[in-house]
């Protein structure tokens, strides 16, 4: 598919209240028309919550019926991260799933120590990519966003995904390594971050934005507001500037271990 639409839901969560976000999200999916994918915050049917024993849901449990159903409902995949209980080990990990009922994962890499995400769960240890209607999707959460390496593009995506709840006082960074992401990989950055107040007493402004290859903004959504977004972004376009540009051939060559 030359053009994809995107819809990006900047949500206000409920702490720790699944059936509450999932009606809120269901309010936000019925007003979404012509889309290919939506892409929702992380952890978002809880908010970002070290509670793992009490939110955890089983890699097939409700939650992720709840996707299935409502992907097949409206015909659009739907993107997030969720607390899974796998095998009694828990993680931090984003879902793509698709109308057709097919789903992809990938186990969050970087867990934030100052919040005791890596006393709570399993650091994932593999990068995926996502083949979704001809493109190459890179999904990553949150704390992912400050390490490069684990981002770097060898020619071998096309967009790149993060889903947060990444604080309001550190939303300059937020900001500014999603458009260095963009730029130093040459490819679309999606940054998905929620709004609201959560369990903790933490604030988060949003900031949810589009960004292109050059690190130009398509689309963002206002601080602070629960909204959703959208955006059509252009493979045609993006290989175009690469052809033109290929920063690519001269890049460092690095193996992760």
């Amino acid at each position: 598919m030359e053009k994809l639409n995107i819809a990006y839901i900047q949500a206000n969560l409920v702490w720790e209240n699944s059936a509450a976000n999932l009606k809120m999200l269901e309010n936000h999916f019925d007003k979404i028309e012509n889309t290919d994918i939506v892409v929702l915050p992380e952890m978002f049917n809880t908010g970002f919550t070290m509670n793992v024993k009490g939110q955890a849901q089983l890699p097939a449990g409700d939650v992720m019926q709840w996707l299935k159903l409502k992907a097949k409902e409206h015909n659009f995949a739907i993107m997030g991260s969720t607390i899974i209980n796998d095998g009694g080990k828990y993680y931090n990990r984003f879902f793509m799933v698709t109308p057709q009922g097919s789903t992809e994962q990938y186990d969050k890499r970087h867990l934030f120590r100052m919040g005791d995400e890596h006393k709570n769960f399993t650091a994932g240890n593999k990068l995926q990519t996502f083949n979704y209607l001809g493109w190459r999707i890179r999904p990553l959460i949150c704390y992912d966003l400050r390490f490069p390496v684990w981002s770097r593009n060898k020619n071998n995506y096309d967009l790149l995904i993060y889903v947060a709840n990444w604080p309001k006082a550190r939303r300059e960074v937020w900001k500014t390594l999603l458009k260095a992401r963009a730029i130093e990989n040459q490819c679309y950055v999606i940054g998905v971050n929620r709004v609201g107040n959560d369990g903790m007493g933490i604030e988060y402004s949003g900031d949810s934005v589009v960004i292109d290859p050059k690190g130009s903004t398509i689309s963002q959504l206002p601080e602070n507001n629960e909204a959703t977004g959208t955006a059509s972004i252009s493979l045609s376009e993006l290989q175009v500037f690469r052809s033109k540009f290929p920063v690519h051939f001269d890049a460092d060559d690095f193996t992760i271990l």
